[in-house]
């Protein structure tokens, strides 16, 4: 009867031990839902990526046979014009509108 209840009480003993490594080992459930939370959000970093590199090799294959693209990137990032042309810089603090209340009396 004695080993009966010790063998009893030790198994019990082993599942709990069993069970609380199974939940917060090292290779537990907690461990498993950290990770795969981590794997999913660098599978969406993996997508934004993915859509950036499709967009950037796009750019290259029309900056390498468009001329017109290539023209109108020349224009839009260096700034520079045709003859009689007159190109009009402003400043980004004008386009928000925080910047019209600091020009209020300047000309």
């Amino acid at each position: 009867m004695f080993w009966r209840v010790f063998i009893l009480v030790a198994l019990g003993l082993i599942n709990v031990v069993l069970f609380s490594r199974m939940v917060w080992g090292p290779t537990g459930l907690v461990e498993y839902r950290e990770l795969k939370q981590q794997y999913a959000a660098l599978q969406e970093e993996i997508a934004g990526l993915d859509v950036e590199n499709l967009a950037l090799s796009r750019e290259i294959r029309l900056l390498q046979s468009d001329n017109q693209y290539v023209e109108k990137m020349i224009r839009q990032r260096l700034h520079y014009v045709r003859d009689n042309e007159v190109l009009y810089l402003f400043d980004n603090s004008a386009r928000t509108g925080s910047g019209a209340a600091n020009n209020d009396g300047k000309n």
